[in-house]
Parts: structure tokens; sequence; C-alpha cells
């Protein structure tokens, strides 16, 4: 498969002509990114907040975290449906249009404001999980499609951070609503340079994909079982994290008698480093094969469940190592993706199953995790269900990536 990028295909805008189009891209693919994440990252910072002004109750408050995660599961099919009808420019479009609308509308007066935006943000930001994978398959070169997939990852994480820090101060100075409205302005950018990028008709008018010329591709060997085992691993993967990332704040207060500020800037080192995954996988692959990629960070995540169990102490380790696994760990089931299917209607479809499922139990993992805890009264339980979850996403994503490096 040839890519796009420097052929100009990509119909660009004045300012696009000014600048490379490979590079272009990959600063469109950041810009978006940046907001696919933190929008709703941001109410951790002021749940209180908001709960003293919207009299929420604590299954509320969790809703506006698990609204968006519940959409990336339930909505994906209707996501890569949208990205066939549309095309996937119109698509990004209405990602970053959808984001942005719904950042506004959730900074409104009112309970149902909220919820609105919440479930307008989750379902914008579905379109988005999809669609830029695509363009990274279709518009890349196979040798730069790591290096684009390794950006798009990092950025997912540098938007949560970024948000993460910046809302708390914000809210302080502008209140909640403003501070959590101010996530439109990556919005706002990410129109721009997507316009630029791929012009006003191509970012505005929908392009439905149309169907390959020729004899159809016929499905490839073992596509089902490398589905299932990506699939798998994908789920793994989606609730190791936000099992993670919900509790070892908790963890940290509980165990190691942190307060809940120094647990919470703890549990950074867990997202922060994700960015060292994201963009070190494609610079491994230049050395080592994808599988023993996916070994290496399978034995990074494991250390986080056991290293907590054995060894809490050593926290700042396991974080940064799970970190290190989790950004690198997306990548790698992301790349195996659009690398193994035959072409940009399968990858969409395939894609949309992986996600699919896999956030579905990204959905489920807080509620378990604590369910868990709260009837074991101790950590040690969690953290084998966590094992649990991330052997899953060692066993098949290793099998499954090897798989598809010998049908290359």
């Amino acid at each position: 498969m040839t890519g796009r990028v420097g052929t100009g295909s990509l119909t660009p805008g004045r300012f696009a002509a000014k600048v490379p189009p490979a590079g272009l891209l990959l600063v469109c693919i950041a810009f978006i990114a940046l907001n696919m994440r933190g929008p709703f990252v941001a109410v951790a910072p002021v749940v209180g907040r908001m709960q003293s002004d919207l009299g929420f109750s604590s299954v509320e408050l969790g809703l506006l975290t698990g609204i968006p995660v519940l959409c990336f599961s339930l909505a994906s099919p209707l996501a890569s449906l949208a990205g066939r009808r549309f095309g996937a420019e119109f698509a990004v479009m209405l990602t970053l249009l959808g984001v942005l609308a719904g950042v506004v509308i959730r900074s409104l007066d009112g309970g149902m404001a909220v919820m609105l935006g919440t479930v307008l943000i989750g379902l914008a930001i579905t379109i988005g999980n999809i669609s830029v994978p695509l363009i990274i398959r279709r518009d890349f070169p196979a040798k730069r499609q790591g290096t684009a997939m390794g950006i798009y990852t990092a950025a997912l994480n540098i938007g949560s951070f970024l948000t993460s820090v910046a809302t708390a101060p914000l809210a302080e100075l502008l209140g909640w609503r403003l501070a959590l409205a101010s996530s439109g302005i990556l919005a706002v950018a990410a129109v721009v340079l997507w316009m630029a990028a791929v012009g006003g008709r191509g970012a505005l008018v929908p392009a439905a994909v149309g169907a390959s010329a020729g004899k159809p591709k016929s499905r490839k060997a073992g596509s089902v079982w490398i589905t299932t085992g990506l699939t798998i691993g994908f789920a793994g993967q989606a609730f190791s994290y936000y099992g993670i990332t919900a509790w070892l704040p908790s963890f940290l207060s509980d165990e190691l008698g942190m307060t809940a500020a120094e647990a919470g800037a703890g549990s950074s080192l867990f997202q922060i480093l994700a960015i060292v995954g994201g963009l070190g996988v494609p610079l491994a692959a230049r050395f080592a094969s994808t599988t023993a990629i996916a070994v290496t960070l399978g034995a990074l995540w494991l250390s986080v469940p056991v290293g907590l169990l054995l060894l809490p102490e050593l926290w700042w380790l396991w974080s940064s190592f799970g970190g290190v696994a989790q950004g690198g760990g997306i990548t790698v089931i992301f790349l195996a993706v659009i690398r193994y299917a035959r072409d940009q209607a399968s990858a969409g479809r395939m894609s949309a199953v992986v996600q699919g499922v896999g956030y579905c139990f990204a959905a489920l993992s807080p509620t378990v995790v604590g369910y868990v805890h709260s009837v074991t009264g101790s950590w040690t339980v969690p953290l084998l269900v966590i094992l649990g979850s991330v052997l899953a996403f060692v066993l098949c994503t290793t099998l499954s990536v090897s798989r598809v490096a010998r049908q290359r």
C-alpha cells in the first residue's frame, strides 16, 4: 500500500501550499488528537464545584466521565458508517465541530445541558476514534504510518494531561463553566488547521467513499482470529487503563498514606509517560520486530499490578512503566489494524469491532474494580482483576501482531 502524502491528493488550501503536506497533516493529526480525550477528562478537577452548583448525585457525576466511554463502545459502528458515507475528511470535521458544540453546551446553565453536551462530546470523539487511524492508513506510506500513529496516540495523552493541569486553575479564575468551555479553543485551532490541509470543500462537503475498482479483494486467511485477538487485546488494554486511572490515587492514599493532592500528582506519571510509549513504538520498530515490541510492552504492563502487589513503595516505577506500556500498547494495536485490513472499508469495520468491544469493557472497569474493592475491603483482589486483564492484552496482542507480521 502506498500513501498519498506528498502526491497532492489532499487538495490543500492556500496555507497548505506553504507547508509540506506530510508535515501539515502530522500537525493536524496532533491537534485533532488533543481534542479527543481532554474534554471529558476536564470534568475531574472541577467535579466538586459542579456538584455544588448542579446538585448532582455521585451517579450523575460518574456519568460525566462514563458517558463518553460508553459512546466509544456503542456508537463505533455508526462512526464507521459515517466515515464511509461522508468521507474521512468530513468525518473529522464532524468530530471537531461536535466537540466544540459539546463543550459549549456543557458549559450552559442547567444539568440537562451538561448531560446533553457530554453525550455530544462522546459521539463526536467516537467518530474521530475511527476516522483518524483510517486517514493515517490512507495518506501515509507504510514506513511512516508508525510515526503518524505514535504522534496521534502521544497527542491523545498530552491533551488529557494539559486539560487536567489547566482546568482547576482556570476554574479558580473564571468559574468551572468557562474553565470547561476553554477546551474549545483547541477545537477551533484544529478546525482551522484541518480546513487548511484538506480545503474548505473537503472539510465541509460530504464525499462518500466509493467502491474499490476491479474485483473485490477476498478476505485474508485467519482474519476472524486476528480480529478477535486484537479485540480481546484492546479490551484488556482498555480495562486495565481505565481501572488504573480511576483507582490508582485511592490505592496510593490507602496503602502509602498520601494526601489526595500527592496521590493525584503521583498518578499523573501513568498518564504523561504514555507519550514515551506512543512515540517510542515507531522508533523501536526500526530495530525490533512488532512481536518483540508487543512482548516488551506486555512485560511493562504486567509490572503495574504485580509491582503494586509486591512492592507498593516503588509505585513511581510501576506507574512509569505502565504509562509507557499503555501509550505503546494502543499504538501497536491500531497499527496492526490499519496494516492488516485489505482496504479502507474493511479497516473501518475492523476498527469499529475492536474499539466497540474494547471500550465496552473500559466503561465497566472503574465500577467493577471499585465494587471488588468495596466487597473485599483490600486492594489485593482488584489488582488481581487488573492482572487478568493485562494478561489478556499481553497474550492476545502478541499472538495477533505476530500473525499480522507473517501475512504482510
